[in-house]
């Protein structure tokens, strides 16, 4: 990307000669003669650094520079000056400019001054993005007697440093609770790294987690480590463990126990001190009687359970998830019709709350910036049959999430990809609860 330079000077032979050296340079380069030229420049674009004369036709560039730091706060300021007011440029610098330059300029210390300010400029700006993660909101996982045993756990959880396992159905928050346990930890300065083990298999997983040397495979064209190591003195999250084949489960058993691994193609032991967060929406006691998971890594894993309840398990948790996800979803009308509010809670959600985000968001873009109203979320009628109440649709989970995804699969025109997406789970879980229903697409 061709940085942006805005040269604020009033003086021709200053004007050509920097642009003409610094578009050599790799720069883009826009003038201004004055200070009103330069505030109407700065209304329509945004630059990565400033250039700007002290001593212009309408005024003192020292007026500009709170004005800079307002409208483009990260952005690299250097002030050009003449020899006699240096006085002048140092209060420059005290007002919010980087640097200062004077007058003749070396074209060669021009060029290092450019580089040390967008050093400066990456720094700044940094600085900004780790100020506002600061200040995220915390996520709305809800205030029912359900969620607020989960919560409970999770902060005891948080306190420690045992491997600990999320159980809950596909889109319940498995994910988000994760992360908040990593954030509120002793570890939560360092990496928080995700782990599908649905979407990976084989070799696959194994390269992703331990990593790989070079020539370890065709494609191994360079060495390159794996999300175990990334972890270090962080927090690994490995989401649907219960998908890991058994191969891979053998391997890292050993990995958690030793905290040891080898890359692919590698006889190097490496180390990594990371802390250990499951989560599942299997039965895994089940599948070790069904001979698909390792009773030790079970045993390993399974230290401190967490059961996080399915939405319908808590109606009381909805609204109010509604507005925190309408909310994420820069949605900013005033309130929410009770029609609304009334039909969804009126639904089973069987893809939980990552089905609720959806449902919101294509009603947002139905609405086309007006307010929502029942009319937006038609994928919800046609999934409950007419005359249905909440009562009676909650009577036959099965067979209501069954018909569900039978009406979403007709809606995509058999689409497994977009119907997984709509319903807000994997392929894989979509085609084991076609199974389970006997769903043909």
């Amino acid at each position: 990307m061709t940085p942006k330079v805005l040269l604020i000077d009033d003086e021709e032979a200053i004007q050509f000669a920097f642009t003409k050296y610094l578009g050599k340079s790799g720069y883009e380069v826009v003038t201004a003669s004055t200070l009103v030229q330069a505030r109407i420049t700065l209304t329509q674009k945004n630059f990565d650094i400033i250039l700007l004369d002290l001593s212009l036709p309408d005024g003192n560039g020292l007026e500009m520079i709170a004005e800079i730091r307002q409208s483009q706060a990260d952005v690299a300021l250097v002030v050009i000056t003449g020899k006699g007011d240096v006085p002048l440029a140092v209060k420059a610098m005290q007002l919010g400019a980087d640097n200062f330059m004077t007058k003749p300029t070396d074209m060669g210390e021009l060029e290092v001054y450019l580089r040390k300010s967008m050093e400066l400029k990456g720094l700044r700006r940094q600085d900004t993005v780790r100020r506002l993660m600061d200040k995220k909101q915390e996520p709305f996982f809800g205030k029912g007697p359900a969620m607020k045993k989960a919560l409970e756990f999770a902060s005891v959880a948080a306190g420690k440093d045992s491997a600990l396992v999320l159980h809950g159905e596909t889109g319940t928050g498995k994910g988000v609770l994760a992360r908040w346990i990593h954030d509120h930890s002793a570890r939560s300065g360092q990496a928080f790294v995700e782990v599908n083990c649905s979407a990976l298999k084989g070799d696959l997983l194994n390269s992703e987690l331990f990593g790989h040397a070079k020539g370890a495979f065709t494609s191994a064209h360079q060495d390159r480590p794996g999300l175990v190591e990334v972890a270090d003195g962080g927090s690994l999250f490995l989401d649907e463990i219960g998908d890991m084949d058994l191969a891979a489960q053998a391997q890292f058993l050993k990995v958690i126990e030793e905290k040891q691994y080898r890359r692919l193609g590698e006889v190097k032991l490496r180390h990594s001190d990371f802390r250990l967060i499951c989560a599942t929406n299997r039965d895994l006691l089940e599948e070790t009687k069904q001979g698909r998971f390792r009773l030790d890594l079970y045993y390993r894993i399974n230290v401190f359970p967490i059961y996080i309840p399915a939405l319908r398990e808590r109606q009381e948790d909805l609204e109010g998830l509604v507005k925190y996800l309408l909310f994420t979803l820069n949605y900013h009308q005033p309130g929410i019709p009770s029609e609304v509010i009334k039909m969804l809670k009126a639904y089973n959600w069987p893809g939980n709350i990552r089905e609720l985000k959806n449902i919101l968001e294509r009603g947002i873009l139905l609405a086309q910036g007006d307010e929502l109203e029942a009319r937006h979320f038609t994928g919800l009628e046609r999934a409950m049959e007419p005359g249905d109440s909440a009562e009676n649709f909650g009577k036959t989970i099965g067979a209501a999430e069954g018909t569900h995804i039978k009406n979403i699969l007709a809606q995509f025109n058999g689409d497994t990809v977009s119907a997984a997406r709509a319903l807000g789970v994997s392929r894989p879980t979509l085609y084991r609860k076609m199974k389970k229903y006997k769903i043909n697409p």
